[in-house]
């Protein structure tokens, strides 16, 4: 894998990208070493709008519900994880799951994201339990969940192939699988910050080619900023679109930088709005196979997410009714769906909701029986989240 910047003239390697001609990884980074912010930006945008609506920006209404905090691993970037035995571990039952569950849906939203620590003590049906858990209780909402090092430890542990671990929780109620674990696609720095036990480089990728091959889609996510070198980054962009080429299974990339509170890793020196725009301009360039960029508002603030979708990005993710690995580092935003929604206005889009896999774009009328019949659910903490129009029916 040749990573070497390519020497090619920056304005060349814009239109080519502009004109839909795939660059190379050297000319990625050259683009992260010499290109203008603001041409960045601008040759992003044009590419985002040959990939989307030019005039929509799109949005999602789900819940991140992180099961357990219990983790057999120690990466050094992570706040969120403690060990086996900790007395602030925890894992919670499903009825605490399911009330979670029915607050989203009493919010107008349509998924979830479930994953959590790699629990040294669940087996493969405690996964299969949960899942039937909630497609028998809950059957509109989509669940998106267990990232590659969930699966791979349950395939560890139970003896079978990642592909058998991924049919049989398909089998059970699995949707989709979040890209979660990725951090950088680069053994080097994945040894480095202690990720490489919980899943190698090739282990993600093979994970995700199985979920693809069971006919999952997945997303596919990077964390950086962990004082890596550029040639890691672009490394990582490589390796997802080799594999985006084989088999088509990402439905978006979404990008952040590495939130340093709490962590074993405290000097790593921040990465500022300016490099989180650069990069995310870039990997639109980069990735002539993938359809849906989202903004990191979660850790780069509602603005900068704003402006995000100026630099390629089509999508502002999810309102964040729940978020707990970020903000266990430091950085806790969340907003409401109006908020959402004038946010994107302001930037110049329409905004409309989205379904999880971006199969449908999805109406407050499409969601107000399910936000009435489970309001009963919403806790104090969250009804500054509620939709203006459905206060008058909550009281």
């Amino acid at each position: 894998m040749n990573l070497a910047p390519s020497r090619r003239p920056v304005s060349q390697i814009l239109d080519d990208a502009v004109l839909g001609r795939r660059l190379s990884a050297g000319d990625a980074h050259t683009l992260l070493l010499e290109g203008d912010l603001l041409e960045l930006g601008m040759a992003a945008h044009a590419v985002r709008s040959r990939f989307n609506d030019p005039a929509v920006a799109t949005y999602n209404v789900d819940r991140n519900i992180n099961y357990t905090n219990v983790c057999v691993y120690k990466c050094r970037f992570c706040a969120f994880y403690r060990a086996p035995g900790d007395p602030e571990g925890y894992l919670l039952p499903f009825e605490e799951i399911g009330r979670k569950v029915e607050e989203t849906l009493a919010l107008n939203g349509t998924g979830i994201l479930l994953q959590g620590g790699v629990h040294p003590d669940l087996p493969l049906s405690y996964y299969e339990d949960l899942l039937r858990f909630l497609r028998s209780n809950y059957p509109a909402i989509h669940v998106h969940a267990f990232s590659p090092p969930e699966v791979k430890f349950i395939a560890k542990k139970e003896r079978m192939s990642f592909h058998d671990v991924i049919a049989r929780l398909k089998a059970a109620g699995l949707m989709s699988i979040p890209g979660g674990g990725a951090e950088l696609l680069s053994d080097p720095i994945r040894k480095d910050v202690l990720a490489y036990p919980k899943c190698s480089a090739e282990e993600w990728i093979d994970i995700m080619r199985q979920a693809h091959r069971n006919g999952l889609r997945t997303s596919a996510t990077m964390m950086y900023g962990m004082g890596e070198p550029l040639e890691t980054r672009i490394e990582h962009f490589q390796r997802v679109r080799d594999l985006q080429d084989e088999t088509g299974g990402f439905t978006a990339f979404i990008s952040w930088t590495f939130q340093h509170e709490h962590t074993d890793m405290p000097d790593v020196p921040e990465i500022y709005a300016d490099e989180y725009l650069r990069t995310l301009a870039v990997s639109r360039l980069f990735f002539d196979n993938i359809v849906h960029f989202q903004t990191s508002w979660v850790t780069q603030g509602k603005k900068i997410g704003q402006t995000a979708l100026a630099f390629g990005a089509d999508d502002m993710g999810s309102i964040m009714i729940e978020e707990n690995v970020v903000s266990s580092a430091g950085t806790a935003y969340r907003m409401s769906q109006d908020e959402m929604e004038h946010l994107i206005t302001a930037a110049g889009y329409t905004p409309k909701q989205r379904t999880n896999l971006y199969e449908r774009i999805v109406t407050r009328a499409d969601t107000a029986e399910q936000a009435r019949r489970y309001r009963h659910a919403l806790t104090p903490a969250n009804r500054d989240l509620v939709s203006a129009g459905l206060l008058p029916v909550l009281g």
